[in-house]
């Protein structure tokens, strides 16, 4: 199998839409699009700039934006396409934490919602999925925050306890659903907003209070030790 695989600026519209032309110059076209680029960003309003939220948002909102900007009219000119939109569960659920990400992937939602109505009539399904808990790198870093004495089995205990399936997502459990909705099998689906989070839904606003509540007793408990 072919693979071009380039470095790709998000917040470069140019260089986006030169990336596009060279697939689409390699490769005849382009049917599938996934959106995955994105960051997760706390903050509130105590210590948030203005400035802050808007640099996110050129990377999450535009960036989704320049690139399906960039396909569309390859996939308008074969009468077919799929973009999938890799979003957060903080998006279509918002916590009390983390202004960044909970306002941006909230548009990010809002706008694959709107393309998948509006680009239905040229066969170009649009959806969003939104992701809980995936074991990605991320859960490492969340972990280093935790006070000294923490180990890895209590944090994921603390961490999963909002999951009602008890286990943190996989990449994979992420990678088949876009598979299905890039597929024939998904013909009939555009605007959805999915979640994958193992059934976790308004449970999620509850996380950053239990995160900052369980450091605080770890860290007692060494004063203690």
């Amino acid at each position: 199998m072919d693979v071009i695989a380039r470095a790709v600026d998000v917040t470069d519209t140019t260089g986006v839409k030169s990336f596009v032309d060279e697939v689409v110059e390699a490769w005849g076209g382009v049917d599938v699009l996934v959106n995955n680029a994105g960051q997760g960003k706390g903050g509130n309003l105590d210590t948030l700039t203005p400035e802050d939220i808007l640099a996110h948002a050129n990377i999450l909102q535009m960036g989704h934006f320049r690139f399906v900007q960039a396909v569309v009219p390859h996939m308008r000119a074969q009468r077919w396409g799929r973009i999938i939109e890799i979003n957060a569960l903080a998006g279509s659920i918002p916590t009390p934490d983390g202004i960044p990400s909970v306002i941006n992937r909230a548009s990010c939602i809002a706008l694959s919602r709107s393309l998948g109505m509006s680009l239905a009539r040229d066969n170009i399904l649009v959806n969003s999925l939104n992701m809980g808990w995936i074991d990605t790198g991320q859960w490492d870093r969340h972990y280093k925050e935790m006070p000294p004495g923490v180990s890895r089995e209590e944090f994921n205990e603390m961490v999963l306890k909002v999951v009602p399936l008890g286990r943190f997502g996989k990449p994979e459990d992420i990678a088949g659903m876009a598979l299905f909705l890039a597929s024939e099998y998904a013909s009939f689906i555009s605007a959805a907003s999915i979640d994958i989070s193992g059934g976790m839904g308004g449970q999620i606003a509850y996380f950053p209070t239990l995160k900052r509540d369980f450091a605080e007793a770890a860290r007692k408990r060494n004063e203690n030790a």
